[in-house]
């Protein structure tokens, strides 16, 4: 594929090394010469001196052929601007790196329907995801990143006695904003179809609307059943420390924040009104024992330097801390954290590089990946104009079993579907798919 990326810092320089060699076809642009030049006569990369937010430089990089543009410059503002010419200028994806969660946060504007970009991506926010997920449940259903985050996924095993018990998910009465994703049973996990009934321990997971999960929850747990918090210690109050507080749901986890710039404290008290945000320096071992940091469940270091994640890791590991996990940029530290007792390494690069690489399709799909488990995808999905399924109303399709349609972006607005829905051109969709069935199931959603 044609890739032009804009910016050629760390990390636009490491993207285009990435896929240079996986035989990608790159170009790439920066304003300063000097990393032009070495780009030019280190990478197989071809390298081009200029503004990227200059239709005349993007033009002479050939943007009209693009097949996934990436801005990945330092500042915000280059690479949502530079991305939305892009796409004006017949790039068929654009992707803007930002850093700033305003950016992402759609109660104040949209900042991605406004200037037409597939996706604003933040490395910190994915690098906070991966841990969550990690925290939660590492076969979760990772969403995040879809449907513009309005989707929460909630997994929850069924409770004896619940109203779910020994019924088919078709007989439940669940509230219309919410579905039910996936059923795991002895070991296996497969994607729910109405025709499924579930058991005393099976494990359900809820995607939808918030509110509608919370109501949901009700039916698939016991009447007066709550699951035990989970104590986690979260290292460093910076983009990373906050967006991960911040997946954490209150109902299951009790969440300690440290941060040892006083302003920044006050920030986050005011945004994490559930989350205890304590003014002191993780690397303290002092402080650690004072804060109870060898009695958590998790320990997550993300303080934005890696020598700092990994000493209070080790300290919190030594401690007692059950589980010890950290965020590590250098490559050379992957084989050396497990040696020190540190149970997961989340590196940006490797978090940012699945999910490029999730982007590079053809057709319907603008971007793919799969659980852990090996057996469902996470499809986001163009409906274009011709594919069969436009055709019938969801409960129609030859979907049950093998595809979930989770939700639907129409007009900038997202929403998951029902049964008498029909999906239209230019809509977006998130679907959970069988990949045992996935050739079969995609081949509905190309165009004739």
């Amino acid at each position: 594929m044609r890739i032009l990326t804009l910016g050629g810092g760390t990390v636009g320089r490491w993207i285009a090394d990435m896929l240079c060699r996986r035989r990608h076809s790159v170009t790439l642009i920066d304003s300063d010469p000097e990393i032009v030049r070495s780009i030019n006569s280190e990478l197989d990369v071809r390298a081009i001196e200029g503004n990227a937010s200059q239709s005349t430089v993007l033009f002479s990089a050939d943007v009209l052929s693009a097949d996934l543009c990436l801005a990945v410059t330092g500042d915000d503002e280059v690479n949502i601007v530079a991305a939305s010419m892009a796409k004006a200028l017949g790039a068929r994806r654009a992707i803007a790196r930002v850093y700033a969660p305003a950016f992402r946060d759609l109660s104040t504007f949209d900042y991605q329907r406004h200037f037409q970009i597939d996706s604003l991506l933040s490395l910190e926010q994915l690098s906070a995801s991966e841990l969550a997920r990690a925290i939660r449940n590492p076969d979760a259903i990772p969403l995040e990143h879809f449907a513009r985050g309005q989707l929460q996924v909630y997994e929850m095993d069924v409770a004896v006695g619940s109203a779910a018990a020994g019924k088919k998910l078709m007989e439940l009465q669940l509230p219309p904003r919410v579905r039910v994703g996936s059923l795991a049973r002895e070991g296996r996990m497969w994607i729910a179809s109405g025709a499924d009934e579930t058991r005393a321990g099976d494990r359900v997971s809820l995607v939808g609307m918030p509110d509608a999960v919370s109501v949901a929850r009700q039916i698939f747990g016991g009447e007066k059943r709550r699951r035990k918090q989970s104590k986690v210690m979260i290292a460093g109050g910076g983009e990373t420390g906050y967006h991960l507080a911040g997946l954490l749901g209150r109902e299951d986890f009790r969440t300690v924040l440290l941060e040892q710039d006083a302003k920044r404290c006050e920030q986050l008290a005011k945004l994490l009104p559930d989350v205890t945000v304590v003014h002191a320096n993780a690397n303290r071992r002092s402080v650690l024992e004072d804060e109870g940091g060898g009695t958590v469940d998790y320990f997550v270091g993300c303080t934005g330097n890696d020598e700092n994640n990994i000493m209070a890791g080790v300290e919190a590991r030594e401690l007692g801390a059950s589980r010890v996990m950290c965020v590590v940029g250098r490559p050379d530290y992957a084989n050396v954290v497990g040696k020190l007792g540190i149970d997961l390494a989340v590196s940006e690069r490797d978090v940012v590089a699945r999910q490029i690489l999730g982007f590079l399709n053809e057709g319907a799909i603008i971007s793919q990946s799969k659980l852990p488990n090996g057996s469902i995808g996470v499809y986001e999905l163009e409906i274009l104009e011709g594919s069969a399924v436009t055709q019938a109303s969801l409960a129609n399709l030859p979907l049950a079993g093998r595809c979930l349609i989770a939700a639907i972006q129409r007009d900038g607005f997202v929403r998951v579907p029902t049964a008498d829905d029909v999906l239209e051109v230019n809509d977006i969709i998130v679907a959970l798919i069988d990949l045992s069935d996935a050739d079969e199931v995609l081949s509905l959603f190309h165009s004739d």
